[in-house]
């Protein structure tokens, strides 16, 4: 299994926060909503995509399981 970010866009309000506490997997784009990396999350930075998860002031960033293809 292997962890990815999604972003609920219907949620999300562009504080861009996720962007600030994981930079290396999120950038903004002009209006500040996110622009998640394709592929999983690196098992190094696991715990940075949790933290950021869990900071998003609308919960619309989310860690999901996935099937390894």
């Amino acid at each position: 299994m292997s962890q990815r970010l999604r972003v609920n866009p219907i949620m999300c309000a562009g504080h861009g926060m996720c962007a600030e506490l994981l930079p290396e997997l999120i950038t903004l784009d002009p209006w500040g909503y996110p622009i998640i990396a394709r592929g999983p999350v690196p098992d190094e930075l696991t715990p940075m995509a949790s933290r950021a998860a869990a900071a998003c002031p609308t919960l619309a960033l989310l860690i999901v399981e996935e099937e390894g293809r």
